[in-house]
């Protein structure tokens, strides 16, 4: 901390400066002067809490350890190169926090790179960007160095202690191209997301392999298991064989409610412009049904219009009619909570933007730096409960309660 007599020295030496501005050069010299004063006031106040005395006070007479000059330091910061006096102790065991020894940049810089890589900028276009906004040259190298730091926290946060319920739990994954062995190939990034009691959204963790497939998802589930999350009662998932098995292997109870959103995109994949309209429509008359017989009903009178054109359609809705069919057991202000899997698309479509700029990733560990800081931006967003959730929990507590 910078003690009230720097403060008091900062102010008064900006007062001045600020007074002697005759130009744009002088203002900038100003600025880069006071920017300069502050670091070293900062530094000087960290070193008196460090001494226990301040600068010239008689107390520190025979404490064992002093002042011992400065060292000249240059720095890279937001707005450009700086040099300043970094003090030091007799006994070098001072280590400043504001400015560590050997540290090179001041934070604002590695921020600034952070926030540029989770935007899917490469090590390449965020150093021509940090030198055109701010006046600083630095390497690809260093810039990747300052990422690589990441899968630190990346480490830490995948193997975290969970809850032990998440009353919803969101299964989904993306595709990114990355190279491996000296080729490009699709590798799915997994995703889970819970909604704890409170009705808040957490991202559980993120998994990469090269495929989509039941049994990994299996072993994702596994791990949940043994990081704490020992009950789920509705699992939120896409259309992929296998995955109702996957998910009764660890949890038994849990029901299956595949997305509505999923089965939507698929059942329209083959129909041409000139009926996806009419299609979208009568397919929505389906899911948005008051009662499950009345989406039979549905379903039946699709069936009648569309089965000649189009007979994979309804055949696949029969085919998965049990697991689509599980939000009529819940009143209908709280279905719109579990019957799309719309919580973690949103986060998707966060980690896409931010990959869209990233035709290739060069390797494993690439990829995951970047859909974890995106990540991130996207949960800073999550502050309050999922909508309708209070309703929603009572009906899932009636659940707990008679299970």
């Amino acid at each position: 901390m910078v003690s009230t007599m720097k403060n008091k020295e900062l102010r008064d030496m900006a007062n001045r400066m600020a007074g002697e501005c005759q130009s744009e050069t002088d203002f900038e010299e100003f600025t880069k002067a006071l920017r300069k004063q502050f670091w070293e006031s900062t530094l000087e106040g960290e070193l008196d809490e460090h001494l226990g005395y301040e600068k010239h006070e008689t107390r520190g007479h025979g404490t064992g350890n002093s002042r011992n000059g400065k060292t000249p330091k240059r720095i890279r910061s937001e707005h450009g190169e700086l040099e300043i006096a970094a003090p030091r102790d007799r006994n070098g065991s001072f280590a400043p926090k504001a400015i560590a020894k050997r540290q090179t940049r001041t934070r604002g810089i590695d921020d600034k790179i952070l926030f540029l890589y989770a935007k899917g900028q490469s090590t390449r276009d965020i150093a021509a960007t940090i030198e055109e906004l701010y006046d600083v040259d630095i390497s690809s190298t260093l810039i990747s160095r300052v990422t690589d730091r990441v899968m630190t926290s990346v480490n830490e946060w995948q193997h975290r202690p969970l809850d032990p319920l998440y009353p919803i739990l969101y299964l989904d994954c993306i595709v990114l191209k990355i190279r491996h062995n000296q080729r490009v190939i699709n590798k799915s990034i997994y995703l889970a997301l819970g909604v704890d009691i409170e009705g808040h959204k957490q991202l559980l963790g993120l998994w990469l392999a090269e495929t989509e497939g039941a049994k990994f998802w299996l072993s994702v589930l596994t791990e949940l298991k043994n990081r704490g999350l020992d009950d789920v009662l509705i699992a939120c998932v896409d259309g992929l064989k296998g995955f109702p098995e996957a998910i009764a292997a660890e949890y038994p109870e849990t029901r299956i409610q595949l997305c509505i959103v999923h089965m939507v995109r698929n059942s329209l994949k083959l129909v041409p412009w000139k009926d996806y309209k009419a299609v979208s429509a009568d397919l929505k008359l389906i899911y948005q049904a008051s009662t499950e017989l009345k989406a039979q009903d549905e379903l039946d009178r699709f069936a009648a219009t569309w089965d000649e054109k189009y007979p994979q359609i309804s055949k696949s809705w029969r085919a998965n009619w049990p697991n689509l069919m599980v939000i009529y057991d819940y009143p209908a202000p709280i279905r719109k909570v579990i019957y799309t899997t719309n919580a973690i698309e949103s986060l998707n479509s966060v980690i896409r933007k931010s990959t869209r700029n990233r035709k290739v990733f060069p390797d494993d560990q690439s990829a995951m730096k970047v859909v974890y800081l995106a990540m991130q931006e996207a949960t800073k967003k999550w502050t309050m409960p999922i909508r309708d959730w209070k309703p929603a929990l009572n009906r899932f507590t009636i659940d707990l309660n008679s299970g």
